[in-house]
């Protein structure tokens, strides 16, 4: 039996400081949806009738409002379920293509801190010959341009660097790696899910040849995203079927999604300066309030060059199974990746940090609802979880 949404509402819940992970849909994006659900059901490959040639223009409308909101021709954006079938189609898409076009596999390199999304494709591209190097962050999170500089090589095919890091918020110095991508023949693929929404992003600025993007980390429906392809550029397909979307992602197009999707992404661009100052602050008074009651507390990743909502936290000397077992009822918030399948903190330990610091560390991000009075009682809650375990005997 499902739970009962009634019963789940009823319970006390916890400040929700998660939404890195996934985001509220918005009321506004529901009520985009609504009619395509059940009213105009059509099917946008049915061109024959009313129904299906309503639906088709309802997904050209969305792919224009999200072309326009990330500055690329709407012939580049292809739909798909989410950001991680997005790097899927580009890593193995891609790659796969230019070693049947030179006959051999060739060099991919990325960076020990990226998600799950992009690592778990790379592996599987060294089971099918391809030469994988990861490149480490610096101790802030960030790249070094130059270290990725040394690392290509003549048959380097394929560079894979996230905008915005899932777990720490760096920001990446992507047009620089663009330009040193271009100078070198290289392609650029960059998983942009977390940046999307929340910082300004232009295609064309950032120079990668692929981005991909979900909607619900930016309070859009669970279930779509993109992946913005450079037309000149070959990709294999990873299923085959009705040939919608260039042949790249073949099935029906989930029209609900799409439009509320491009309702998201709107929403998101309309209030992005305000939004990212308001949450920025918070964040800051996140950090400083918990800095000032517990001074030994670490902050992991660049304190300038990241994500305004996003904070993560070590607090060295206790047990982070304890830690996060008592803040459960109280805060939502996680280790890291919500894809980190009960494992320590991959990115936390290739800044430095030790296994035992990754597990006591604290993934705190903000989101469009969240308010200063719950920054507060957030605020004080770790520092009873903390102070609780500290002088527990």
């Amino acid at each position: 039996m499902l739970p009962s949404s009634d019963n789940v509402l009823t319970q006390s819940a916890p400040i929700g400081l998660d939404h890195q992970a996934t985001t509220p849909c918005h009321k506004d994006v529901v009520k985009a949806m609504e009619p395509w659900w059940s009213e105009l059901w059509g099917n946008p490959s049915s061109r024959q009738h009313r129904l299906g040639l309503t639906a088709a223009a309802a997904v050209q409308v969305a792919r224009e409002q999200l072309s326009d909101c990330l500055n690329c021709s709407s012939e580049q954006l292809v739909f798909t379920s989410g950001a991680t079938e997005a790097n899927n189609i580009a890593l193995l898409g891609h790659a796969r293509a230019i070693a049947r076009e030179r006959g051999q596999a060739g060099h991919l390199i990325s960076m020990v801190s990226e998600h799950h999304a992009v690592l778990d494709p790379l592996q599987q591209l060294q089971r099918e010959g391809f030469r994988i190097t990861l490149l480490p962050p610096g101790p802030d999170g960030l790249l070094d341009p130059k270290k990725l500089e040394d690392a290509i090589t003549k048959d380097t095919q394929l560079v894979s660097v996230m905008l915005a890091n899932n777990e720490i918020g760096v920001i990446q110095p992507l047009p620089e790696v663009a330009a040193i991508c271009r100078d070198q023949g290289v392609t650029l693929h960059s998983d942009a899910a977390q940046a999307f929404g929340h910082i300004p992003l232009d295609s064309q600025r950032l120079g990668a040849d692929f981005l991909s993007l979900s909607a619900h980390k930016l309070n859009g429906p669970k279930g779509v995203g993109a992946l913005i392809c450079n037309l000149d550029l070959a990709v294999e397909p990873l299923q085959w079927g009705g040939g919608q979307e260039r042949g790249l992602r073949p099935g029906t197009l989930p029209v609900p999604l799409i439009i509320g999707f491009a309702k998201a992404a709107e929403l998101a661009r309309s209030d992005l300066a305000s939004r990212s100052q308001r949450l920025e602050r918070l964040r800051n008074r996140l950090w400083e309030g918990l800095k000032q009651r517990q001074p030994t507390v670490l902050l992991n990743g660049d304190a300038i060059e990241r994500l305004p909502h996003n904070l993560n936290i070590t607090i060295p000397g206790i047990s982070g199974s304890k830690l996060h077992r008592a803040l459960r009822s109280r805060v939502a918030c996680s280790s890291g990746s919500a894809c980190s399948r009960g494992e320590p903190s991959h990115v936390l330990m290739a800044l430095g940090r030790s296994r035992q610091e990754a597990e006591a560390s604290l993934r705190l991000s903000l989101g469009r609802s969240t308010t200063e009075h719950e920054i507060d009682q957030a605020i004080q809650a770790i520092n009873d979880v903390i102070h609780q375990l500290r002088h527990k005997p």
